[in-house]
């Protein structure tokens, strides 16, 4: 398995110089944690515990006994969301310690393909080492596209904050917190500006994006999920003449942006100016990208692999082991076959199908594990219900690679398929397909039912499906050749339907960049509410 240098030295082009000169006190400690995974871990730990000291969670768990991370597996179970909720709620009402001696600043929203919404607690502590991580993963950026320096960035970002606790603390989303929390330079190279989060209707808000972007020189595109990104392509195409309009004149009047109220169009377009753009409007003519940076494992690896086919010259970065809960793995190369774990962020475990937990420097080759984390906004082995694959080291640290979401799988006679699969399986079709959902449907003899938007899908997409599906799940495979699944059925949907789906969940309260494709619906509910929502109202 191999093993890779940290690739984050002195040598370089003058601006990752400058900004490596200046993160250097992290940089070493970085590169010190590398090479002592465990020490690393013990010492974040111990901060961590300090900032827990005189909690009601703590005492709860007659904490005066925890002193080494042993003692926090003998004292505290692993819990979910919803176990760890109790005390979340508390936090909420404005209640003060209880799960951190700091006080929250606010509370970040987060919500999974179908789940309803959880506010999770922002601290000083979490803030500054979920920075640090990002300038971590931003120093190999830099260092391999020194263009970057000179362009603009542009990003998706929802509200910093959107509404307030049952105790008054700000709920908002991390992409908004992020960007609200950059100094002043940096926020000047993001060509979409911060106002444009206060435009409701997801829609309205994607073309006033757009408008932006298209008339500025971007370099880079950064969102979580890339099927966001493939469906902003193909609304250059949709709101193709509206675009040119504004684009030209500097307005915002065009298209969806005539539905913005006149006070809200003045803010926004305060500092839009009228640009020249080409006749058609696709990225490879409208921008000179050096990168593009979102998820590519997992669930999202199908439409990662549209993007590079849309985009076959421009790298696509992978963002790492990232959530509202913080960061756990980045890459510091787009050709890693994985990020290396963050021990300067979280104390990090790994729970195996098996129930056995290992910490992360004793983790093997090839091997595959649940993440529970205790991290200084107050989650004590918090279960993120997140699987990932040992698949190389960084010095002594292990590279992982992000699998998808444990226990959501499709299974009616134990076949266990998972999104990962299906997003691998629906790859290997090499259909274009603006988005999918797989349903095992219950009865004597179950069957899948493959839902798809795209454009000319033949009926021999199913057929295609199944092979490649039984090629990467072997019990699937079984289980179709004995007659216990039959055939699965080809469902086709209306054009627009996910890009109304999305726009429902995102009103909802979704972050819209990270908002997830629902691959799988692993019920009843879940599917009816993936056929009805993007349903044409």
């Amino acid at each position: 398995m191999p093993t890779f240098e940290p690739c984050i030295g002195p040598e370089g082009h003058g601006p990752y110089r400058l900004m490596r000169w200046v993160n250097g006190g992290l940089v070493r400690r970085f590169l010190r944690d590398l090479d002592d995974p465990e020490a690393a871990t013990r010492r974040r730990f111990s901060q961590i515990l300090k900032g827990m000291r005189g909690t009601a969670f703590l005492e709860d768990h007659q904490g005066h006994k925890v002193r080494q991370l042993e003692d926090l597996r003998a004292a505290v179970p692993i819990r979910s969301h919803a176990e760890l909720k109790p005390w979340l709620d508390r936090v909420a009402a404005g209640e003060g310690r209880v799960l951190t001696r700091q006080r929250p600043s606010m509370l970040l929203e987060t919500s999974g393909t179908t789940g309803s919404p959880k506010h999770l607690p922002v601290t000083k502590a979490w803030a500054r080492r979920t920075q640090e991580a990002q300038r971590l993963w931003t120093l190999g950026l830099i260092r391999d596209h020194e263009s970057l320096t000179s362009g603009q960035a542009f990003t998706m970002v929802s509200p910093a904050v959107h509404g307030r606790s049952s105790g008054g603390l700000p709920i908002g989303s991390n992409t908004g917190r992020i960007r609200a929390a950059q100094p002043g330079w940096l926020k000047k190279r993001y060509v979409v500006p911060e106002a444009i989060s206060l435009i409701a209707d997801p829609v309205v808000r994607q073309y006033v994006a757009l408008v932006f972007a298209c008339g500025a020189d971007v370099r880079s595109i950064t969102t979580a999920n890339p099927s966001l990104l493939l469906l902003l392509f193909r609304r250059l195409e949709e709101w193709a003449d509206a675009l040119h309009a504004d684009i030209i004149q500097g307005t915002l009047c065009h298209g969806p942006a005539a539905e913005l109220e006149p006070d809200l169009r003045s803010r926004i377009s305060a500092s839009l100016k009228p640009a020249d753009v080409p006749d058609v409007l696709e990225p490879a003519s409208l921008w000179n990208l050096a990168s593009v940076n979102c998820w590519t494992n997992g669930p999202a690896e199908y439409f990662a692999q549209r993007l590079r086919t849309v985009l076959p010259d421009v790298p696509i970065r992978e963002l790492g082991v990232t959530a509202s809960e913080g960061t756990f793995a980045f890459p510091l190369r787009h050709d890693w076959p994985g990020s290396v774990l963050w021990t300067g962020g979280s104390v990090m475990e790994f729970l195996s199908e098996d129930g056995s937990l290992k910490w992360c420097w004793e983790l093997e080759e090839g091997e595959r594990a649940r993440l529970v984390i205790t991290t200084s906004a107050g989650l004590v082995r918090y279960d993120m219900a997140d699987e990932v694959e040992v698949v190389g080291w960084c010095r002594q640290t292990p590279l992982v690679r992000f699998v998808g979401k444990s226990g959501r799988y499709l299974n009616r006679v134990g076949e266990r398929v998972t999104a990962g699969q299906v997003s691998s399986a629906m790859r290997a079709l090499g259909i274009d397909a603006a988005g999918f959902t797989v349903f095992a449907r219950g009865g004597d003899v179950p069957s899948y039912v493959v839902a798809i938007e795209g454009k000319n899908i033949s009926p021999r997409v199913a057929v295609d499906f199944d092979e490649a599906l039984a090629e990467r799940n072997v019990e699937y495979a079984g289980k179709r050749r004995s007659g216990r699944i039959a055939a699965p059925v080809l469902q086709t949907l209306e054009a627009g339907h996910y890009a109304r789906l999305r726009a429902h969940r995102v009103a909802e309260g979704a972050p819209e960049g990270q908002l997830k494709d629902p691959i799988l619906a692993v019920d009843e509910g879940e599917w009816n509410m993936v056929l009805n929502m993007g349903q044409t109202q």
